[in-house]
Order: structure tokens, then sequence, then C-alpha cells
């Protein structure tokens, strides 16, 4: 039995929150609101945010009174990020080693609500964000939801790895009744897992779909070959860059626009497309993003630089100025949607899928993809590791039309990008291993 999902949406999902004395849908109001303000209004805010979040960081986290005492800088005089440009960036090893330090002194650690992410070196980082902050990050991650079409109510199809299990009778009222989430497992996308997926897809009927963009790509790419299609009002893909050839086909089997969405677990989400599809609106309301040249000075818009990511609502462990070791370009445009909300223009890759060209310049490894396996036929997937400088091995998964003539130009056009000393070792596999979390990584810089 399907519940009606209006019946979701105005009783089953506001009685949740009473339930749990949630702020979540509060929150999503007013998010709902305040992205039709002004700019300058929502910068204002978030600006007021900070000075709050950098005093409170200061009055209850041994770490940042510390470094803030350091860089000589005092938090109640904070009004802007540009106050903060002497204060040193957080990253990933700060927090690996002075966590307890870094944990607001006003929580009892079991009061937070914890999380973990491999990152893109495979060595776990434990994050941490207070109740409240959780609820408010949810609330973001619903007002985006809805820019792709989908309304709160109708229920989801995830495309994500290692799914949750319901096992407690509150678990599986809960989703019964408010989250409504059919999955399909990253880890094991074959026929028989697709098939399952489709029988259960015409019974759901979900609204959205949802997951690892390369991963629903290969679920659309399966799905086209079969001459099949699905109908949701909204995609939303995340947490893997998205192809141009990925959205395309996506878009061909869906019969929609493909919403792209950033975000990462330390500080949950960055931005996101709207309805028009230019560029991806950031998340002021939550995070003051930075977008920072390799000298630490600001970016102009329309240039490449490190995104550097201060949130504003999770008071359980404040996360200021984290480098969030992914690189973007920031946009001076009004977006034509009306919303407020800063744009950037696109993500052009994790650090650490850079690759190391041979002149000892760095290369986006979403550049190196674009223009190799999008532009050959005859390979289905590909995935290029750099262990030592000169040499790279490339595990590719051939389709049909592959020959020796296709591996020439692939190898050539890789060294048009890279220099002509680089060596390759090609590995032909039957598909590309993912991580654990179920992503998959097109490029892997291990120097």
């Amino acid at each position: 039995m399907r519940v009606p999902d209006f019946l979701v949406r105005q009783v089953f999902q506001p009685l949740w929150d009473v339930y749990e004395g949630s702020v979540r849908l509060k929150t999503m109001d007013e998010l709902e609101k305040n992205q039709w303000k002004t700019g300058a209004e929502l910068q204002l805010s978030a600006n007021k945010k900070l000075t709050l979040i950098c005093q409170h960081a200061f009055d209850t986290s041994p770490f940042y009174r510390a470094r803030f005492q350091e860089a000589g800088i005092d938090p109640g005089q904070v009004k802007s990020p540009a106050d903060l440009a002497s204060l040193p960036l957080l990253t990933k090893l700060d927090v690996r080693e002075n966590l307890s330090d870094i944990l607001s002194t006003n929580y009892c650690k079991d009061e937070l609500v914890p999380a973990k992410t491999g990152g893109s070196t495979g060595v776990a980082l434990s994050i941490f964000c207070d109740a409240a902050g959780v609820e408010k990050r949810n609330a973001a991650a619903l007002r985006s939801d809805q820019w792709s079409g989908w309304r709160m109510g109708q229920p989801l199809a995830a495309i994500w790895g290692n799914p949750p299990q319901a096992v407690t009778l509150k678990n599986k009222l809960r989703g019964f009744l408010k989250d409504r989430i059919m999955y399909l497992d990253t880890m094991r996308i074959d026929d028989q897992a697709i098939d399952d997926f489709l029988a259960e897809w015409k019974t759901v009927k979900p609204g959205l779909l949802y997951g690892h963009a390369h991963s629903i790509f290969i679920l659309a790419e399966a799905l086209q070959e079969r001459g099949l299609s699905l109908n949701p009002t909204g995609i939303v893909a995340t947490s893997m860059m998205l192809l141009a050839k990925e959205r395309v086909v996506i878009e061909e089997v869906c019969g929609i626009k493909v919403t792209n969405r950033y975000g990462c677990e330390e500080v949950s989400l960055i931005g996101c497309e709207c309805e028009e599809h230019k560029g991806m609106h950031l998340n002021l309301d939550h995070n003051i993003v930075e977008f920072l040249r390799d000298d630490g000075t600001p970016c102009a818009p329309g240039e490449d630089g490190r995104i550097v990511v201060t949130e504003l609502i999770n008071y359980g462990m404040p996360m200021i100025r984290y480098e969030v070791g992914d690189r973007g370009v920031p946009s001076d445009r009004t977006c034509a949607c009306g919303r407020g909300l800063p744009l950037m223009e696109s993500i052009t890759g994790r650090v650490a899928d850079f690759l190391v060209a041979a002149d000892g310049s760095k290369v986006a490894g979403i550049s190196i993809i674009e223009n190799s396996l999008t532009r050959f036929p005859g390979i289905k997937q590909l995935q290029i590791v750099q262990k030592i400088p000169l040499l790279l091995t490339v595990n590719l998964v051939p389709d049909t039309g592959y020959g020796q003539e296709v591996e020439d130009e692939l190898l050539n056009g890789l060294r048009d990008m890279l220099g002509a000393e680089m060596q390759f070792e090609i590995n032909h596999v039957e598909k590309i291993a993912q991580e654990k979390s179920g992503k998959y990584r097109f490029t892997i810089c291990k120097l």
C-alpha cells in the first residue's frame, strides 16, 4: 500500500518533526523565503552568523582560542570573511590531530552526531555536528532537492553504496510514513539488480532519482541499451563530478534535466544548481565559501582556486576556514532564477584528482577524462592512476569499437595533455573498482 504523497507532506512529515522536536521543516520554510532576498541581504545575515560562530569557537574550543590569539584576531570584531584572512586554514590533518580540542566544551561528545569520511586519501576523518545543526543541514538539502522539480512527500529512489537497512520498528515506520526511499546498491549494479529496481520503481513511483553521478549514469546507460526510460520529476546527482557526456545520457533516459549538487560530509551542502542549470548557488545561509589562489589570496570571478568553507551552523564542532580539498570557480553573475544566493561557475575537481604533468604542473582530472573518455569511441569506463611522476596506470573497460587505433589515439591525447615524456601501463579490465562508499574515482594521484 502506498501512502498518498499529500498525507506524507502535510501530515506525517510535520508530525514526525514534532515527535522528534526537530527544527528541520521550520528551517526549510525560512530557507525557502531567504533564497529570494538580495545578495547583499544574505551576505549581511551570513556575516552576523560568522561573528557568532567565531566568538563561540573562541569561547568553547581550545584549538580555536589558540588560533585566534596567535593570529591576533578578536573574534567579536570579525564582521566579514576578510577579517579572517590571517587565520590559518583548517586542514584534514589539523582535524585528525586536534579533534578533542576542536570540539566545543558546551557539548558532551556523546550528545553530538558522529560521521566519518574516507576522503581522497583513504584515511578516515571523524566529524561531529550538534543535533540542531544536522537538522538545519537536512533542511538545506530539502530546499535544493526541490529545485530539481521534486516535491517533499514524493518517494525517492537512491543510487547509493551500502544502503541502510531499517531494523527497529521506529525506523520501519519512519521509512513507510516519512522517508519512503528505495535503493539500488552501487556496489552491485548488475542485470538482476536493475530488474529488481525497475519492478520496485513501478510500485513505489519515486519522484526523485538521487545518487552518485557516475552510478546514475551507469543505470541510465543500462536502461538506454534496453530501450527503457524512467519518469522521475527530479534528478539530483551528487558526491562525484558529473561529466557532460553522462549528463546527456541521464537526461535522454529520464526526459528531464539533471540537477548537479555539491557538498561534503564535513560541512554538508555547499552548492547546487537551480532550474536554470547555469552554475551552482552557494548555500550562503549555512556556509561562507572562499575561493583562494595557491598563495592564499582571493580568486577573481572566473578564476580556478581552492575551496575553503566556514560552516555557520555547527556549534558542536566549529569548522572555520576548512580546506575541503576541492577546487572550483567563483562567479559574479546574477542568476536568471531571481535567487540572491551567490553562484559558483563549476567544480574543477578534488585536489587529489589532479594529475602531475611531465613539467610539474597540475592538470584537473575532470579535464583529462572529458578529453579522453568522452572523446574516443570504444571506451566504456576509464580510470587513470599516478603513483610515480612519469608513469600512468590506465585502467579501461573496452567497448564495441575499441582497438589498437583507439588505444594509440587515447595515449597520444594523454601525452598532449600531460607531456610527451609520459609513459603508460594499460590494463584492460571488466569493470572499474569502486571505493568502499560505492563512489567511482576517474583519476587518482598518489604522489
